[in-house]
């Protein structure tokens, strides 16, 4: 998908991360969900660029492409 995002069963339970770091995916989006600005994303995460937010933005956005199927539950 994207370099800048890494999936590693010994980091963060194998959530996607950003580069390999501590920093999920899911908590880049969470925070710009939020009303969080890309600017105060990076003042507390400095280990973090603004192509990494690009890059989570983006592997969401690939992943809502996939094709779903909805199961009823029993």
């Amino acid at each position: 998908m994207n370099d800048a995002i890494t999936i590693d069963p010994e980091v963060c339970n194998g959530r996607p991360c950003v580069r390999g770091k501590r920093i999920a995916v899911q908590s880049v989006l969470e925070f710009l969900a939020a009303g969080d600005s890309v600017e105060e994303i990076l003042r507390s995460y400095p280990v973090l660029t603004r192509d990494d937010v690009q890059a989570c933005l983006d592997f969401a956005s690939r992943l809502m492409a996939r094709n779903y199927t909805v199961v009823p539950a029993a």
